[in-house]
């Protein structure tokens, strides 16, 4: 069934539509002429009834000179009027015409049907062969001159009355078949003018369709115009609910460019970082390989060929870590005891930079939370040697201990307005950076984040401190 159906919205809706009208019409029009049908017909069959009620009156004129002995001399009825005596002798019957002349005769069959109506003072329908369909009224008597038991059976015609149904049926048809009609083409002009709307939010959806999304800096400039975005309508729904998808979508393609982005600076710059050592290498070996008979200058290529292999390993681990915490690997979570590894982070702090002041700032009761502790040492070193290595000797650097985590602060000379130190191989000037890789702030975002933390910086001129919250 669904097959024969169209796959047009607005065509179905139509249907629909005529559909329903033409059901109404049907059931209107039987219900009036069940309803007309059984008016006339209670009027025919009052009709019948006063008919019998003077059948004394009208049965005597209407039988031929040749019925039955003593039938009484009724007064004429009118055309179409059925009179017949059943059991006296041979039963008559006939039909009323315009004239008297006019009256036919019933035939046998005729009378054969007529015999069999009950006598019991009821309207009956009838078929009568030779004469149509009649309601009739049958009624018990006897003969004036022998007293032999009669029926005699009065009826009027149905013809007017089917007649008149007929025509209320054809009228009823017509008026339909109109109906049907104006609901289709109406129905056809106001449902595509209701869907007109539907088809501009449609018009929308194709346009974004036809953007080139596959790659560079893409801005879904389309929308639904603001007046298809009532939520109190069905369309405004849809057209509400595409603003907000393509928004997102927006927002979707912007943070895919700026990951782009930020991969293609994040290579070049790991490009860049790891260059120089091997430049340096290189340049050594080069060295080595055209004075290989100097002792002195071949120990000192090969200790620099070592802190460039050391610096270069550092960057590559911290590459692998930056990678995997970026994969989602799922690090320990056992409980840690903060208060215990801040302590620990700033006496080897204190001992590396002698130079800065140290303090660390805790409750009596120490703090505990779930994590990598190897990780989390790290951060705090990572945050601690930034501290020391971009701030002038003679710094103080203030660690707080909460039991949501902790901060590190310093009165040294703060980051620069507009940089991010978060980022990877982020740079200042070098008053804040010393030549950093720029990877240490963001391991340790980079880790406080995979402990489903945050971190925040507020930094200006003497005032500059990292929020770390652990677990949310």
């Amino acid at each position: 069934m669904t097959r024969l159906l169209p796959s047009s919205l607005a065509a179905r809706l139509v249907i629909a539509a005529v559909a329903l009208v033409a059901a109404v019409c049907v059931l209107i029009a039987v219900a009036t002429t069940l309803a007309m049908h059984a008016s006339l017909q209670s009027r025919l069959d009052a009709d019948v009834q006063a008919l019998a009620s003077r059948a004394p009156a009208v049965a005597g004129p209407l039988l031929s000179p040749g019925g039955p002995q003593g039938a009484p001399d009724f007064d004429r009825s009118g055309p179409g009027t059925l009179v017949a005596l059943i059991g006296a002798d041979e039963g008559q019957g006939v039909v009323a015409g315009e004239r008297k002349a006019g009256d036919e005769a019933l035939p046998s069959s005729g009378l054969d049907a007529l015999g069999d109506v009950p006598t019991d003072g009821a309207v009956h329908g009838v078929d009568v062969p030779g004469a149509g369909n009649y309601r009739v009224v049958a009624i018990e008597g006897r003969t004036a001159s022998t007293g032999d038991p009669v029926t005699l059976v009065v009826g009027l015609p149905t013809e007017d009355v089917d007649d008149t149904l007929t025509n209320l049926i054809g009228w009823e048809a017509l008026l339909t078949a109109l109906g049907v009609a104006g609901a289709a083409g109406a129905g056809s002009l106001l449902v595509r003018r209701q869907l007109r709307p539907l088809r501009e939010v449609a018009a929308t959806a194709h346009a974004v369709a036809l953007l080139p999304l596959a790659s560079g800096d893409i801005g879904v400039t389309e929308r639904v115009p603001e007046r298809l975005t009532d939520e109190r309508t069905e369309v405004g729904q849809v057209g509400q609910a595409l603003n907000a998808l393509l928004e997102h979508v927006e927002g979707s393609l912007a943070a895919r460019h700026r990951s782009e982005q930020q991969v293609r600076q994040f290579v070049a710059d790991a490009s860049h970082e790891l260059r120089t050592p091997l430049a340096v290498i290189s340049g050594y070996t080069e060295l080595v390989r055209r004075h290989p008979d100097d002792v002195t200058a071949g120990r000192a290529a090969l200790a620099k060929v070592e802190e460039e292999s050391t610096r270069m390993r550092g960057l590559v681990e911290d590459l692998l870590l930056l990678a995997r915490l970026d994969a989602g690997r799922p690090l320990a979570s056992e409980p840690v005891d903060l208060t215990r590894l801040l302590l620990e982070a700033v006496a080897d702090a204190r001992v590396v930079a002698p130079e800065h002041r140290w303090v660390l700032h805790a409750g009596e009761e120490p703090v505990e939370v779930l994590g990598d502790g190897p990780r989390l040492h790290q951060a705090v070193s990572n945050l601690l040697t930034n501290a020391r290595s971009h701030t002038p000797p003679g710094t103080t650097v203030t660690v707080t201990v909460r039991d949501d985590g902790f901060a590190v602060h310093d009165d040294g000379p703060g980051f620069p307005v507009g940089l991010d130190p978060f980022e990877r191989f982020a740079r200042g000037d070098e008053s804040r950076t010393g030549g950093s890789s720029g990877l240490g702030l963001a391991i340790v975002k980079a880790i406080v984040e995979a402990h489903g933390g945050r971190i925040a910086l507020a930094s200006r001129q003497g005032d500059t401190t990292v929020d770390v919250r652990l677990g949310g």
